[in-house]
């Protein structure tokens, strides 16, 4: 049997979904590869560049910054399940954000890049238009509560929650779904091919392995629904299921494979709101179309 690290890189359905899935109905054990999920959050690129990481977002940010070679081999969405949440009364879209204290990611973060460009669209200035809250990537209770006490008036919050139940639950407004307004080719499975080989038996296996999970989110909404209760535990099945209906099933891809024109304007979004060169293109990065059997 085969062995390899794979490294989520967030928290919540957005990362994780795929790989759970496959670990969990047996797909890794069927394609002979035992998968070590490691948390790769606070690693750092060197470290996280000697295995395969789920966070296609954060590869290509370290591509363009850094000069690691990252090449993804398969991609589950193109829509980042990010969403701005707002608690004040009379912030009813994005463009009221305005001189408003906003929680969110750093700006040179996958998630904190993708809200940059979301808000930019909307006519705002993220450096001076909005009171940027900088926090690190949580399960976003601490966000909750600061809605809760007023001493921030939105966040943007990542899929450890369903945020329309939560908007539902308190009396919010979920101002926006960043998957909605910017899509990028985000999660998947990635490799520096300078230290793993991207046709690696490995490496492949687990490619074949998501690509079935991703049929099970298309094909079998029951089960999707079950394993998203696993990360999902403070809503109702009813709850789940109206996520996964309303984000999920629409937003994965069926295949693991990559349409290179999305690729290269959310490339050219993403090298703009960094200040840096497109230095790679698409087929050079996303390169999703075969795998060895």
């Amino acid at each position: 049997m085969y062995t390899i690290d794979l490294a989520y890189v967030g928290r919540g359905l957005h990362e994780e979904l795929v790989a759970y899935i496959a670990d969990q109905e047996g797909y890794y054990a069927d394609e002979g590869v035992h998968v070590a999920l490691r948390d790769g959050c606070s690693w750092d690129e060197e470290r996280l560049r000697h295995g395969a990481t789920i966070g296609l977002g954060r590869a290509l940010l370290s591509r363009l910054t850094d000069g690691i070679p990252w090449v993804a081999l398969n991609v589950n969405t193109y829509s980042p399940l990010f969403w701005f949440l707002a608690a004040r009364p009379g912030l009813t879209s994005l463009a009221d954000l305005a001189g408003r204290r906003l929680a969110v990611h750093a700006p040179h973060t996958a998630p904190g890049c993708f809200a940059r460009i979301v808000l930019r669209q909307a006519g705002l200035d993220p450096d001076r238009d909005v009171q940027a809250i900088v926090r690190r990537p949580g399960d976003y209770g601490m966000d909750l509560r600061r809605l809760q006490d007023g001493s921030i008036d939105a966040a943007l919050v990542g899929s450890t929650m369903a945020p329309e139940a939560v908007a539902a639950e308190h009396g919010w407004r979920m101002l926006a779904w960043v998957g909605g307004h910017f899509k990028i080719p985000t999660v998947g499975v990635a490799v520096d091919p300078t230290r793993t080989d991207p046709d690696d038996p490995a490496v492949q296996a687990v490619v074949r392995a998501h690509r079935r999970a991703l049929q099970v989110i298309h094909n079998d909404p029951d089960t999707t629904v079950r394993h998203m209760q696993t990360f999902l535990g403070r809503h109702t099945e009813d709850e789940v299921r109206a996520h996964y209906e309303a984000f999920i099933a629409p937003s994965y891809t069926t295949d693991g494979r990559v349409d290179l024109a999305v690729g290269a304007t959310a490339i050219t979004a993403v090298a703009a709101e960094l200040g840096v060169p497109a230095t790679v293109t698409a087929a050079e990065f996303y390169r999703t179309a075969t795998t060895t059997p």
